[in-house]
């Protein structure tokens, strides 16, 4: 498997995977009928370093890398991360995390802050906490799941 940073040609695939999982509306709080370019633009915006996971070609993940904050608040640094179905199970999120934590760090990032983790995304929050990532914080009842009704959104922090 390759990380590497995205280009524009890698638009489409990137739309491939994080579009089902908007619609899907059980992890990210975005607008579920976000439109394509709506999307694109969340994704891939100016304040963003974007990369994908592609193996053989493929695009099977992507995340970003930004500021959490801007000024005093510049040196924590922010990532999304979304694998497609194609990629699903197979170490891709742990492997874009640990990409993502160097790549910050090579940025000269302090810190690396989750604003808003859904407790109901078990996989996640386990995975972020093997990577080293404390839950700091609790929203209760901070996210609406279109199955599970409000569950609580986790802030989840670690030094880099």
């Amino acid at each position: 498997m390759l990380i590497r940073p995205a280009t524009p040609a890698d638009a489409e695939a990137i739309l491939a995977i994080i579009l089902p999982v908007i619609r899907a509306g059980e992890t990210y709080a975005l607008d579920r009928a976000m439109g394509e370019g709506e999307a694109i633009a969340y994704w891939m915006g100016a304040d963003k370093a974007v990369f994908v996971a592609e193996e053989e070609g493929r695009v099977l993940g992507t995340y970003y890398l930004r500021a959490n904050q801007a000024g005093g608040g510049g040196h924590v640094a922010n990532c999304g991360y979304m694998v497609g179905e194609a990629g699903r199970g197979r170490g891709l999120a742990r492997a874009m995390c640990g990409h993502s934590l160097d790549a910050a760090r090579q940025a000269g990032f302090a810190a690396m802050q989750f604003n808003f983790v859904v407790s109901s995304n078990g996989a996640a929050v386990h995975l972020w906490q093997a990577m080293g990532f404390a839950i700091i914080g609790r929203v209760p009842g901070g996210f609406a799941h279109p199955a599970l009704g409000f569950v609580d959104a986790l802030v989840m922090f670690r030094d880099l």
